[in-house]
């Protein structure tokens, strides 16, 4: 009940191979660094997409090319869903993206798919992926070490460092996400944070069905399940796992420790 396997539906997600069958989902948190290393990164360009500072103009990325932005007609549209279009001469750009002027791009390892809109103020930092159709918002600090599948959302003013978003995972607004999991369709409230560091020295130890297991981490913030949800101003206590579908009502401090598939967490 604690593997990949029964938390996430893995069939449709690009980077299935960070998780280890039949073991401890978390443990694709410790694989991170060394797997996020070993993927190819394409090179940008840095006149057009200068490292740490912000960009002057919006870019296009096209067929593993920057373009500048002048001349071409872009429709915001909604992103997660295919709706962000670029036209030049009346030509489609199929799977084009856009980093908006005054988005900041660090480092060189930074993988960014077909349909992606960065908007202005994000900050990205090395090394990160994002798969097709992600929206990285305004004012979103992503601290590296963020692997992102397709259709995601990186929101506004929210910070997340050494994650894991499976396929549609959201964190819309005023998050806080480090050290942790978003399922397939899991969706955060405004405001949620996932606490990933104990007051008290020591690693963090996962509570289920009356058994303890140290995690090996002293780092771990929450895993959530596939179509998980959090209410607004909701926190999770380092080292939270929720089944399936589970509910963290609003307002609401999740006790660390396992919650079995459709739990409805009150307190």
């Amino acid at each position: 009940m604690l593997n990949a396997e029964s938390l996430f539906d893995l069939s449709d997600f690009t980077y299935a191979d960070v998780f280890i069958q039949n073991d401890y989902a978390w443990v694709a948190l410790n694989n991170l660094k060394s797997y996020m290393d070993s993927i190819h990164y394409p090179e940008l360009n840095k006149t057009l997409v200068p490292d740490g500072k912000p960009l002057a103009e919006t870019i296009i990325l096209h067929e593993g090319k920057c373009i500048s932005a002048d001349e071409i007609e872009i429709v915001y549209g909604d992103t997660t869903k295919g709706g962000l279009k670029a036209t030049r001469n009346n030509e489609i750009l199929e799977g084009a993206s856009v980093i908006m002027a005054g988005a900041i791009l660090t480092g060189e390892r930074i993988a960014i798919g077909k349909g992606v809109l960065i908007e202005s103020g994000a900050m990205v930092k090395s090394p990160t992926v994002l798969d097709d159709c992600c929206e990285v918002r305004q004012g979103a600090y992503v601290r590296g070490y963020c692997l992102a599948g397709k259709r995601c959302v990186l929101g506004h003013t929210t910070e997340i460092k050494h994650s894991i978003f499976l396929n549609d995972a959201k964190a819309g607004h005023f998050a806080y996400i480090g050290d942790s999991i978003l399922g397939n369709n899991a969706n955060l409230g405004a405001g949620t944070k996932f606490a990933n560091l104990k007051m008290i020295k020591g690693n963090v130890i996962i509570r289920c069905n009356g058994d303890r297991i140290d995690t090996g981490r002293r780092k771990f913030g929450a895993i959530l399940g596939d179509e998980c949800q959090t209410g607004c101003n909701s926190v999770t206590n380092p080292g939270t796992i929720f089944g399936k579908q589970c509910m963290l009502l609003p307002n609401t401090t999740s006790p660390a420790g396992f919650h079995k598939a459709k739990s409805l967490i009150r307190k």
